[in-house]
């Protein structure tokens, strides 16, 4: 039992660490590092996604509840939603539009349709911002831990060299070390990936109901427009 409790001990993330090469150390920190920023980008990046739904359903709700389109737009223009910013963009080119006394109907649909469609995506890119991150850990965290594999291995055979001994204690330390250092990548990876698609996922849902309001919001005011000739 004292000889089993041995093993445990030396096989422990800590002591594994601790006995690493300096190489495979800096592989290790680096990957942790890694994990801890993914994890920060997931849950920040969830929590303000959830709570712009929410907000989202609230706005537009009230908004074609609302009997005054300016008198709302004085209220809730400046709400830092995404649904906000498409409508004081829309109600902007509409009295930049039709200020003149002959108004282009054909160039204000599309002047409208233009700057709405503009703010859509801007407010996409502002909420998709460090979503790479998550790609880039995902894509580059295991071959990293790879990295820090092959060269535990590296180590382990030069052992075997030095000692003359192909005993499995000698080489068993750093063939552990090193395998380690794959599983820290995969630890660092396979959250990155999963929380990337899903984020990315919420993000298109959110983009195509931003585009229904403005679209929704573009047949409004081609109404108005008809109804002013």
């Amino acid at each position: 039992m004292p000889e089993l409790q041995a093993s445990n001990d030396l096989m422990s993330p800590l002591t594994l660490f601790l006995h690493a090469d300096a190489v495979v150390k800096l592989v290790m920190l680096g990957l942790l590092l890694a994990s801890i920023w993914t994890w920060a980008i997931i849950f920040t990046h969830a929590i303000r996604l959830k709570r712009i739904n929410r907000a989202t359903e609230k706005f537009e709700t009230e908004f074609w509840a609302a009997d005054d389109i300016d008198a709302f737009h004085a209220k809730h223009g400046n709400d830092k939603l995404p649904s906000a910013v498409i409508l004081s963009a829309g109600l902007d080119e509409w009295r930049r539009s039709t200020r003149a006394r002959n108004i282009d109907r054909s160039g204000t649909r599309e002047r409208l349709a233009t700057r709405m469609n503009a703010a859509v995506a801007a407010e996409l890119d502002r909420l998709s911002d460090r979503l790479n991150i998550l790609a880039t850990v995902g894509a580059v965290a295991p071959f990293v831990g790879l990295f820090g594999t092959v060269w535990g291995i590296m180590r382990s055979f030069t052992a075997i060299a030095d000692a003359n001994n192909t005993s499995l204690a000698v080489v068993a330390p750093g063939i552990a070390e090193a395998l380690f250092a794959t599983a820290i990548g995969l630890f660092a990876a396979i959250p990155a990936v999963i929380a990337y698609n899903r984020l990315t996922h919420g993000l298109d849902r959110l983009e195509a109901r931003l585009g229904r309001f403005a679209d929704r919001f573009h047949a409004t005011l081609s109404r108005e427009l008809e109804a002013e000739g």
